[in-house]
């Protein structure tokens, strides 16, 4: 049978210069491959079937390609993956183009947003047949073989006679290593190693790409929608498994891999096993992975930067204990500090240091406490983005007791904390403390780190113009009327909250505002 993939994104986030192209002659694109589509494409290939997949961040193959090759292709199914809250506008769109233009196809919404809000979401979008919850690897391929009558399809979502059917859930599947490597080959576009969330900078010009070598994480963070995505459990491939797609990477020409796993710093004899298979096998890809800064794992930090660990991004939060608890991070800042310190001594060339703004119960004296705090440890970057609740975390249910959030009304909706709830600072005050935060930081850096601030300039050097790294390191102290850098790209990266912002809005509008506002700035 025949499958079409696509993973839905907002595609003005992710492009690069138009035109710009890599050694191989595809579009380059700053931002995370598609690892979920890959990985269900190299399953159904295994099983016989056909499949082509398209990524909306590829400026050349806008909605009407993908629907002029579901046209010409004729697939049996049909499969939008999308990942948060500000995608499912555009997946509802682009599902919506599909059944007008090709009435009869079999279409299927899959990925984390639509697992946690399948009922909602079949409901709201009545012209898709099928919604797809968990893990998608049996699941398409049973689809497949009972597309025309699903009821014993666990993990899915469908209607039948008019009436919502919701199928059994998928038991978790913890035997991951039966799973083949990623189709990465297949998907014509290059992807530029940079840094994840809003940090727009090029590390590297090697070919880059992702792996999965676990699932989930355990820990409770009141904002994080992991552990219920995964059912409270972490799952993980054996480092024989992982060896053997190092080795394939490498033979396909891979020189930099990042890990986008919820957790990699878990069960250390896995992690060493992993390293030293990389050392035995002579293997040179640069890699990064991110964790918990109470990692038991530590004493292997400099195995790891001996087997070519480069990237180490530690979910710190916030600078305040008082917030670190409400959050419920379960960690101290002793305990940040010693990891962070401990990752630079073992030679990890990139330790990044991922902080939210906004928290509820948060003051701008804590706000001052975390910039002073991340100005302190040897971090090489970090990022600060503003808090938001996603519906079915900890967060969200306490929102619901407090009468901040309606279930029914605002499932599918994107919202700041800031925007909703009376104990977070407002956000005007927000951006203006993390301006100031953010000027006081660069200038801390520069004195109690300056080799360490050099060595990453010269790193950025290497592979971004001039004048695109004074964008990025001035933006901070030029406001909002500065006006967009000539380089497209960084522009774009750096004005990225205010898109992430103008995407959360569209998760607030009927589909038909949807369509005319999407056309308007088509228009543009």
């Amino acid at each position: 049978m025949r499958v079409i993939l696509v993973h839905v994104r907002d595609p003005q986030f992710y492009a690069l210069q138009q035109g710009h192209r890599g050694p191989t002659g595809n579009i380059q694109v700053m931002g995370f491959p598609p690892i979920g589509i890959m990985s269900l494409s190299a399953v159904l290939k295994r099983a016989g079937h056909e499949c082509i997949m398209f990524d909306q961040a590829n400026p050349e193959t806008p909605n009407e390609k993908i629907i002029e090759t579901i046209k010409e292709q004729k697939p049996d199914l049909i499969g939008l993956s999308f990942l948060s809250t500000t995608s499912y506008p555009y997946a509802k769109i682009l599902a919506r183009a599909i059944r007008a233009e090709v009435p009869d196809a079999k279409l299927a919404f899959g990925g984390v947003f639509a697992t946690l809000n399948a009922l909602q979401v079949k409901e709201q979008c009545p012209y898709v047949d099928f919604i797809a919850r968990g893990d998608g690897e049996q699941l398409i391929l049973d689809l497949l073989d009972n597309l025309q009558d699903p009821s014993g399809v666990q993990g899915l979502t469908w209607a039948k006679d008019g009436k919502v059917v919701h199928n059994p859930d998928r038991k978790l599947e913890r035997e991951l290593d039966q799973w083949p490597v990623p189709d990465r080959e297949s998907l014509k576009l290059d992807f530029v190693e940079s840094m994840p969330l809003d940090v727009p900078v090029v590390l590297s010009r090697e070919k880059f790409t992702t792996m999965q070598t676990s699932r989930g994480c355990p820990w409770p963070c009141i904002f994080c929608d992991i552990p219920i995505f995964n059912e409270g459990k972490w799952r993980y491939r054996s480092a024989e498994s992982v060896i053997e797609e190092f080795k394939v990477l490498q033979k396909q020409g891979y020189g930099s891999v990042y890990f986008v796993d919820d957790h990699f710093l878990l069960q250390p004899k896995r992690i060493e096993a992993i390293c030293e298979g990389i050392i035995r096998e002579g293997i040179t890809i640069k890699w990064g992975v991110e964790g918990r800064v109470d990692s038991v794992v530590q004493s292997l930090f400099p195995l790891m930067a001996k087997a070519n660990c480069r990237i180490v991004m530690f979910g710190i939060e916030s600078g305040s204990q008082k917030i670190l608890d409400r959050l419920r991070k379960q960690q101290t800042l002793e305990q940040i500090e010693t990891a962070v310190k401990n990752a630079k001594k073992a030679g990890i060339e990139i330790v990044h240091g991922f902080f939210v703004v906004g928290s509820p119960d948060e003051n701008e004296e804590d706000m001052k406490k975390t910039f002073k705090f991340a100005a302190r440890l040897p971090l090489d970057t970090f990022g600060f983005n503003r808090l938001c609740v996603y519906r079915g975390t900890p967060l969200w249910h306490e929102y619901m007791s407090r009468g901040l959030v309606n279930d029914t009304e605002d499932w599918y909706k994107y919202f700041k904390c800031s925007e909703i709830d009376p104990t977070c600072m407002k956000g005007p005050d927000i951006n203006r403390a993390r301006a100031k935060g953010l000027r006081s930081l660069f200038f801390r850096k520069l004195f109690l780190h300056p080799w360490q601030t050099f060595t990453l300039l010269r790193r950025f050097l290497r592979y971004m113009p001039m004048k695109d790294i004074y964008t990025l390191l001035s933006k901070p102290f030029r406001g909002k009327q500065s006006g967009a850098t000539r380089a497209e790209v960084l522009s774009r990266a750096v004005e990225h909250q205010d898109m992430k912002t103008n995407a959360a809005d569209l998760t607030k509008v009927s589909d038909e505002e949807l369509e005319a506002k999407l056309q308007q700035t088509a228009n543009k």
